[in-house]
């Protein structure tokens, strides 16, 4: 039996986070103190104070989770004297969170991992004018439904509407251009949907709007060091295992535009023997879905200072 570690997406960040880590851990100091140094900006300090809604946007939202999610892991790896290969089978990341993924297993160092998903959050933002685009939640329906529903409503309007992440049985968002996904929205009522809800976010990630966010990152992956992962990826956008670094190269840039395939991605997992997933960063949202995909696969978050005891217990 084996087990993964996995990394949260942007909608789990808060003001605060990762402070009493630091507060209580050099490793953690050290990843916060690097990513500050690879950005020459106080990521920390806006991640600890605020505001709100400087931390919220996309540009600082990414890297800052990353930097969570690495000072979790290196507190962990320090505190229990192993290395991630040691306790994983397998990494995976919800969007952003690949990045963290591969930063934890080696494929990408710190700084580089900072400086790619600033870029990264620039360039999604970029992308779209805000308010032209919108993404939405799509409750009670499978996959397939969803991709249907998108599919009519891009039909009907004449405009972008995709399915971009599937989360979880009965959780798939859409997203596009804004009429598109509110036809979208009416639609899922027409068709069974238990509710469908508008997403506060910026811009619509995950769909074919962000082309120019794609071709951004594709020039400024193709100078980034890549190396061969500790422990294979799941890939958000195959939702299969990864290891070789000119396919992760590609699939980072695919991912930009592509569907987030997470309900697939843990139940490749399990298929592989993975009988425990440990979310490590800011939040519980991917243990949460991870319960809704299959009750069978424990998972357990790690993101406070009280996590790390509890956490080196289980994980040895």
């Amino acid at each position: 039996m084996a087990r993964a570690f996995v990394f949260p997406g942007q909608g789990s960040q808060a003001v605060g986070m990762g402070q009493t880590l630091a507060e209580a851990f050099q490793p953690a100091r050290h990843v916060f103190q690097e990513v500050d140094d690879a950005l020459s900006q106080k990521l920390s300090r806006l991640m600890f104070e605020g505001p709100e809604a400087e931390l919220t946007l996309t540009e600082n939202a990414q890297p800052a989770l990353m930097a969570v999610s690495m000072a979790v892991l290196r507190t962990l790896e320090s505190e229990g004297g192993w290395r991630l290969a040691d306790k994983a089978a397998y990494v995976a990341g919800h969007s952003l969170g690949e990045y963290s993924a591969l930063a934890a297993a080696g494929s990408l160092n710190l700084q580089d991992a900072a400086r790619l998903l600033k870029q990264r959050g620039q360039a999604m933002q970029k992308a779209v004018p805000v308010g032209v685009g919108a993404m939405a939640a799509l409750l009670g329906l499978d996959l397939e439904q969803a991709q249907a529903i998108a599919a009519e409503a891009a039909a009907a309007t004449g405009k972008v509407c995709a399915a971009a992440n599937d989360n979880a049985p009965g959780q798939v968002v859409v997203s596009g251009h804004k009429e598109a996904v509110e036809k979208a929205v009416a639609l899922a009522a027409e068709k069974g949907a238990k509710r469908s809800v508008l997403l506060p976010v910026s811009a619509p990630f995950h769909c074919p709007l962000m082309q120019p966010a794609a071709d951004a990152m594709a020039a400024a992956l193709e100078t980034a060091e890549i190396a061969m992962p500790a422990v294979p990826l799941i890939a958000n956008i195959t939702a299969k295992a990864v290891s070789d670094p000119a396919t992760i190269r590609r699939q980072l840039v695919e991912q930009v535009t592509g569907t987030v395939r997470w309900r697939e991605s843990v139940m490749t997992m399990k298929d592989a023997g993975v009988h425990q997933v440990v979310e490590l960063g800011a939040g519980k949202v991917l243990a949460g879905l991870i319960k809704r995909i299959d009750k069978d696969i424990d998972s357990l978050s790690v993101g406070q200072p009280a996590d790390i005891e509890s956490a080196l217990k289980i994980l040895g």
